[in-house]
């Protein structure tokens, strides 16, 4: 495609997301993506990164995986402007199946929006893309096993059509802790990561190799322990195909929750995570399985003492969602008039998520997300200076995870791994139902 001189990358995703229609979503999706190739900024995978980190190579580092609701064009310019002060190459945008349906954000926009993002604040080099909890639904698994893997495919297949070629494949709702062993247990787990590794492979561009996680525990139930790790691994590797290449990070659980957990007055409580139990699997997951490392889910609702200790266990990887959410309709910034009429829609049209002991506190801090969809276009109509000013205030929080985690100083060490793919990013032909519940 000829790059267009005259492009107006503000106007651009004004229009990308604003369409009704994905076609439209993939032909302006595309002329970003041209725009971004002519200025070096290209969609890659974190493969490569993590294999070396999982050999020690580099240093300690923690990335930092942002799944961005709302005003997803502005906080992602936020964070490439805090990538840019601080030579930071390891991080990455994230989506998870189910804020793809509640959000509005079909993969080929949150492509287009954030490559977008990339070419508004200088970025140059790679821009990691990561398809969050690609979540095997536990009900229709074991009532239909095969339809409910194929409707996981339908949805891998737009993530990597879109440009998504970090793929957390979530098969850990399969668990069955009843059965008498841990291979037992984790038996549909494993065996299904391992067919849905081997399909991912298929699908992925010449010259990519996609990354793929694993998880061996539900987040927000019981805590991983190292032995599980090892059921899970040892069973992942008889199951995959010959020749295929695996995982390059596993999650586990080890105490936190999407989201946190909510108390009657809507605050959050304290969550203390099992940094003992995080670094034995981190560490075993390097040593034994040559993964980059374990990965943290939950993580954005936890205190800021916490986050620096990431790194030094060797965390390969924490998700970052809520917290995120919070800040942009919890801002003083945000019209209240706004807030007000989106707080309304959920008590109207989530009623049903409603459990009988939640306050109106409790329930609104749950299911505000799901009106983001709604007002996506509200939000996204808002005045300039007030989405402006509400990445800015995010944009702190950035900054302050980017040093905590100690992803500053890392765009070295990444671009001299990672190399540019000349890959056209689209829609496959059938696009798929999104639904889920897997998010952070």
């Amino acid at each position: 495609m000829a790059v267009n001189t005259a492009f107006d990358v503000d106007a651009t995703v004004q229009k990308l997301v604003l369409s009704d229609h994905v076609k439209d979503k993939e032909a302006i999706a595309h002329e970003i993506q041209a725009q971004a190739k002519a200025k070096g900024i290209f969609l890659a995978s974190i493969h490569d990164v993590y294999m070396a980190r999982g050999k020690g190579k580099g240093k300690n580092f923690t990335v930092p995986a942002m799944n961005l609701r709302c005003l997803t064009y502005y906080l992602a310019r936020a964070v490439f402007r805090v990538a840019n002060r601080h030579k930071a190459g390891a991080f990455i945008f994230e989506i998870a199946k189910s804020e793809m349906g509640y959000t509005s954000q079909a993969p080929i926009e949150y492509a287009g929006v954030v490559l977008a993002a990339a070419i508004k604040e200088g970025h140059h080099g790679p821009v990691f893309i990561q398809a969050d909890h690609s979540q095997i639904k536990a009900s229709g698994y074991f009532e239909n096993r095969g339809k409910e893997i194929t409707a996981l495919k339908d949805l891998i297949q737009d993530a990597v059509a879109a440009g998504f070629y970090n793929i957390d494949v979530d098969s850990s709702t399969t668990v069955k802790l009843e059965r008498p062993t841990l291979t037992e247990q984790q038996r549909d787990n494993f065996e299904s990561c391992a067919q849905l590794t081997t399909f991912i492979r298929k699908l992925q561009p010449k010259g990519i190799t996609i990354s793929v996680g694993g998880e061996i525990g539900e987040v927000g139930g019981k805590n991983s322990t190292v032995e599980e790790l090892a059921a899970f691994m040892d069973g992942y590797h008889k199951s995959l195909l010959s020749g295929v290449t695996g995982l390059s990070k596993i999650s586990v659980q080890t105490g936190t929750s999407h989201g946190g957990v909510v108390l009657p007055d809507g605050t959050i409580a304290d969550v203390k995570v099992d940094f003992d139990a995080l670094q034995k699997l981190s560490k075993h997951a390097k040593e034994k399985y040559g993964l980059g490392g374990a990965v943290q889910h939950g993580a954005s609702t936890l205190p800021e003492s916490a986050f620096n200790k990431f790194p030094e266990i060797g965390t390969i990887e924490i998700h970052l969602a809520t917290n995120f959410q919070n800040m942009v309709l919890d801002s003083k910034k945000f019209p209240k008039d706004f807030k007000d009429r989106m707080d309304k829609w959920t008590f109207e049209n989530c009623a049903s998520e409603r459990k009988a002991k939640d306050t109106d506190e409790q329930f609104l801090y749950k299911a505000r997300k799901r009106a983001l969809g709604p007002f996506k276009k509200d939000m996204m109509n808002l005045p300039e200076n007030i989405k402006e000013a509400i990445a800015l205030e995010v944009e702190k929080n950035f900054e302050f995870l980017f040093k905590k985690l100690n992803v500053t100083d890392t765009k070295d060490f990444v671009t001299a791994i990672v190399k540019p793919v000349d890959v056209t990013i689209g829609l496959r032909a059938v696009q798929a139902e999104l639904t889920g519940e897997g998010d952070d």
